[in-house]
């Protein structure tokens, strides 16, 4: 019997329902098919949260090692597309500087100032399109200063980003991405060389020059740039879509600012920014109600996996007091767990404390419908808010 025998629900899922409106199909998935075979996928979806931990917690029996793997398509080797002993030497130069206290002193001010500067430029407006005006460039401008590119601005860094998510998006959706993902990834990659080649600069890429190639470092720093403007970006819009659509949770909030932890991570939990991750079997085994075959797509469903009523009590619900928030799987799990988890989570608290206090009455533009949407990356596509007097 054939898996599209075997799994009616995943035969009959779409990519386009998973990237519009995924959750329905993820709770019947979850619920009856919990590994699941897709033929639009061409693979198998993971949607229950002990069988997701299962999979990312085993990087022998599911690799990201595949020549499949979008990113190093785009970007070449990395420590997102590497396991074992080569994943460890890639991702240990990067690790110090992502450390909660090394985050905490190298990076509160910076964060701090630049949501000021960015919110200053806004605020006289009354109105703004929060993802382009805001959280990108605050997103890009962190992750540039983290990684102190020689001579790129905010709005090459932009440009050099959305062409690699264009490009890494198209490959995970089974269409042929075109040029532009390569020329972005050749400009980073001369200007990784450019600051890699000037000795008096210090920078993160810099001090990891001393233990990986010069392409290494290119590849790596693709994976840190990409990670760090698609994951924060994508925290902020979400974060203040949820609670700018839910006005008890944002009482709650506004009347304690403590709380706003608590509701990072539920916005995680209900809107991974990243939805998906992906690896390949790399051997023959049983995974659920699933056999799976050597070289088969694993596909864990972070977003499945984080409304899992059996961990999460009414999983639909945005709850910013969720006692277990936190166990949520926006970072993943395992060896590949975001490197800059904590990173993003400050710039994300500081960005939102910063918007609620000094934009008065800041609310959802009723012009303009906001809703996440994507197959590999959800965030809504624009999130226009107003504030100040009411007409």
């Amino acid at each position: 019997m054939s898996p599209v025998d075997t799994f009616p629900l995943g035969a009959s899922t779409t990519l386009a329902e998973l990237a519009h409106d995924p959750h329905p199909r993820l709770a019947r998935l979850r619920a009856d098919e919990p590994v699941s075979w897709l033929p639009e996928l061409g693979g198998w979806l993971v949607t229950r949260r002990d069988l997701a931990l299962s999979v990312m917690r085993d990087s022998e029996t599911y690799t990201v090692d595949d020549p499949r793997f979008s990113t190093a398509q785009v970007v070449g080797p990395s420590m997102l597309s590497l396991d074992g002993a080569e994943h460890a030497r890639h991702r240990e130069p990067f690790a110090a500087p992502f450390k909660p206290r090394a985050v905490r002193e190298g990076f509160a001010s910076f964060i701090e100032e630049e949501t000021e500067r960015l919110i200053g430029a806004l605020e006289p407006d009354g109105a703004c399109e929060v993802r382009r005006a805001f959280a990108g460039p605050l997103a890009v401008a962190v992750v540039t200063e983290a990684l102190g590119l020689a001579g790129a601005g905010t709005d090459t860094v932009l440009t050099w980003y959305d062409a690699i998510v264009g490009a890494v998006s198209d490959i995970t959706a089974g269409v042929a991405a075109g040029p532009a993902g390569d020329a972005a990834y050749a400009e980073l990659r001369a200007a990784v060389e450019a600051t890699v080649a000037d000795k008096g600069a210090t920078s993160l890429l810099l001090s990891a020059a001393g233990r990986l190639t010069v392409p290494e470092v290119a590849s790596n720093a693709a994976v840190l740039m990409f990670g760090g403007i698609e994951t924060t970006e994508a925290m902020i819009t979400n974060a203040l879509l949820h609670l700018l659509r839910d006005p008890e949770q944002l009482a709650l909030v506004q009347g304690d600012f403590e709380l706003l932890d608590g509701a990072i991570e539920e916005s995680l939990r209900l809107e991974p920014g990243a939805a998906v991750v992906d690896r390949y079997a790399t051997r023959d085994t049983d995974l659920g109600p699933a056999t799976i075959r050597r070289g088969d797509l694993v596909t864990v469903s972070l977003t499945g996996a984080n409304r899992d009523p059996e961990v999460f009590p009414d999983p639909d619900r945005f709850d910013v007091r969720r006692a277990n928030a936190r166990l949520q799987l926006g970072f993943a799990h395992g060896p590949h767990h975001c490197i800059a988890a904590h990173l993003a989570r400050l710039e994300t608290r500081i960005a939102l404390q910063r918007l609620l206090e000094r934009l008065p009455a800041l609310r959802l533009d009723p012009a303009h419908e906001a809703a996440p949407y994507g197959l590999v990356f959800r965030k809504p596509p624009t999130l226009h808010v107003l504030w100040g007097g009411r007409d």
